[in-house]
């Protein structure tokens, strides 16, 4: 994943957080703030020690860039998100991570038409 399509700012995830909507399913949650005139979405991922060692985290965080990295052509270029793993997640392999974060997009409208 490109470094402009990254949210690294401690700043930028505290304005998301506080200005932001969030929604959730069990494995993971999703925090999303509109932002206009932006030319490609942007995404923060946060995984936690309580989900397990480095290289634990490391593989979850992996696989939620390489499912954006599929989704790109598909997810809505305004709008910033930020993606938190929940504990049920390194349970799953990266299809079943892609298919989570597939449902947290639709339910909140934000993939194309």
């Amino acid at each position: 994943m490109k470094k402009a399509y990254r949210i690294k700012k401690n700043s930028e995830f505290q304005q998301i957080f506080k200005t932001g909507k969030s929604f959730a399913n069990r494995e993971l949650v999703i925090y999303y703030k509109r932002k206009e005139d932006q030319e490609h979405f942007r995404i923060g991922i946060s995984v936690g020690k309580k989900i397990g060692n480095a290289v634990t985290r490391n593989r979850v965080k992996r696989c939620v860039r390489e499912a954006f990295i599929q989704l790109e052509p598909s997810v809505k270029n305004d709008v910033d998100i930020i993606i938190i793993a929940r504990k049920p997640v390194v349970n799953m392999d990266c299809n079943d991570i892609k298919r989570s974060i597939e449902h947290l997009l639709r339910k909140q409208r934000l993939f194309l038409k």
